[in-house]
């Protein structure tokens, strides 16, 4: 039962990242995460070979080759999880509902 619940719930946490991970532009993407660091990697490119960085203020690494993006560096990541979860959530319990479902206004 617990295996069935952790299942259900890692496939509903993939599902949620499908439209996001559409909208990308790269068609493949490489994630890899150290725990210990607690330091995210996301590389748009194999091997990456940067050739230019730039440090953002709210400690997230870009990578270039050239003028592409080839990598974000995202350190402190779990933090960006909790962080990104209270926001989310604030945001359900803020956000009336602006329509009633099977009531639709006719256009004219």
């Amino acid at each position: 039962m617990a295996k069935e619940i952790m299942q259900q719930q890692f496939m509903r946490d993939v599902f949620q990242l499908v439209p996001h991970v559409l909208d990308f532009p790269m068609q493949k993407i490489w994630f890899d995460y150290d725990r210990e660091a607690d330091v995210l990697y996301i590389s748009f490119r194999r091997p990456q070979k940067a050739t230019n960085s730039e440090m953002l203020n709210n400690g997230t690494l870009l990578r270039y080759s050239g003028d592409k993006l080839i990598g974000i560096t995202i350190l402190d990541a779990s933090q960006r999880k909790a962080e990104a979860t209270k926001n989310y959530t604030t945001h359900l319990v803020a956000q009336e509902p602006s329509a009633s479902y099977g009531k639709h206004k006719k256009k004219k």
